[in-house]
């Protein structure tokens, strides 16, 4: 019980509507500042790949064949840094390059056996994490949960569109 229930004050709906939207904000910074240490971490493993490169290969894998600019938009990096990203993936044997047949000058990207394989064993190992942790919750509630978090990436991706603009 809050404080001003305690108190014999009752709480209306804007208020707790309010109450909510501050809880989801803390809630969502907090998310976003685990994923933050996580791609900080992730990067000091020596031999492991990292959450960026993880995210390139994700993209690959959901969408095929891309451009390294696009894999870069997908992943949030700058294009020199996914380049770069995508020389140690091939290295490694993760991905392959080939020249577009409709437009030579630009270079497509694909999952290799050995990309394909790394990325459903990590697809696997987090589904059981996402399965495990989100069990407690109703398909109702998820799809509300999806629904509050697509608002909150679209009110950044607006807040990003601004900055770019002014």
């Amino acid at each position: 019980m809050s404080a001003t229930a305690r108190r014999g004050r009752r709480i209306g709906a804007g208020e707790r509507h309010e109450a909510a939207v501050a809880s989801f904000g803390v809630a969502f910074r907090g998310a976003t500042a685990a994923v933050r240490r996580l791609r900080g971490r992730d990067t000091h493993r020596p031999g492991e790949l990292s959450h960026a490169q993880y995210s390139l290969l994700f993209g690959l894998e959901e969408r095929g064949q891309l451009s390294a600019s696009e894999l870069a938009s997908l992943a949030d990096v700058a294009p020199a840094t996914a380049t770069q990203m995508l020389d140690g993936l091939a290295a490694g044997g993760f991905v392959e390059r080939s020249r577009s047949e409709r437009d030579r000058r630009i270079v497509l990207v694909s999952l290799t056996p050995r990309g394909n394989e790394v990325v459903a064993a990590r697809h696997s190992r987090y589904q059981a994490l996402w399965a495990q942790a989100l069990a407690k919750f109703s398909a109702a509630e998820l799809d509300a949960a999806t629904a509050v978090l697509e608002c909150a990436r679209g009110i950044f991706d607006e807040l990003s569109a601004e900055a770019d603009t002014a």
